[in-house]
Formats: C-alpha cells, structure tokens, sequence
C-alpha cells in the first residue's frame, strides 16, 4: 500500500522562476513524485510523494543534478 506524504526542501542558488519551474519538471519525472511545487519567493520546494517508491536521498539528488541545493525542513 503506498503512503502518500508532504516534505517541504529550502532550496539554494535558485535566481529566478525559471529555475524553480527547472526544479519540478525534474522532480514530477521522478517515479514516485506526484506533485512538485516551487516558490522562488520563498526559496522552497512542497512535494507529495509515495514514500515507497521515492525517498528523500532521491528528491535532494534530483535537484541538486538540475543544479541548485536542497535541504529538507
């Protein structure tokens, strides 16, 4: 049964929206990501993910390939 669940990831070296819509392109491709929200303003990223499928080593990975620094809060 998979567990759907929100995590919130401060994001760093983000210098506009364009990097943040970079950043959930790539994590809603990520098998198990089912949304992927990031706020420049904020410099943060909220996703639901299926914890069975996706876990947190690959979310912060995943951003830091599309090149920014993510830290889980």
């Amino acid at each position: 049964m998979s567990k759907i669940v929100k995590k919130k990831l401060k994001i760093k070296d983000m210098h506009c929206s364009s990097c943040a819509m970079s950043i959930d392109f790539d994590l809603e491709d990520l098998e198990g990501v089912k949304v992927a929200q990031t706020n420049f303003a904020k410099q943060e990223t909220e996703v639901e993910v299926d914890t069975e499928k996706v876990t947190d080593k690959d979310i912060i990975e995943t951003i830091k390939k599309t090149g920014y620094t993510a830290i889980l809060v």
